[in-house]
């Protein structure tokens, strides 16, 4: 498998997770302003991880790039 499917094989999971998640805490049986700060909770985790991710990312196709010139 090629890095650019592997790269969109992932991101297409962490979309998928984090679709899923907002699906879950919106059904969750809970009252609203409880749900409302689980959400803001989970959506700054989810942003965390996505700028890690996305960093990673970032070095990968530098150091990928390097190495092909």
């Amino acid at each position: 498998m090629s890095r650019d499917s592997m790269n969109g094989f992932f991101s297409g999971l962490m979309m998928g997770a984090v679709i899923g998640a907002a699906f879950a805490l919106l059904y969750a049986p809970q009252a609203g302003p409880e749900t409302r700060q689980l959400v803001k909770e989970k959506a700054l985790e989810v942003k965390e991880k996505a700028a890690k991710a996305a960093g990673k990312i970032k070095e990968s196709v530098t150091s990928a790039v390097k190495g092909e010139e």
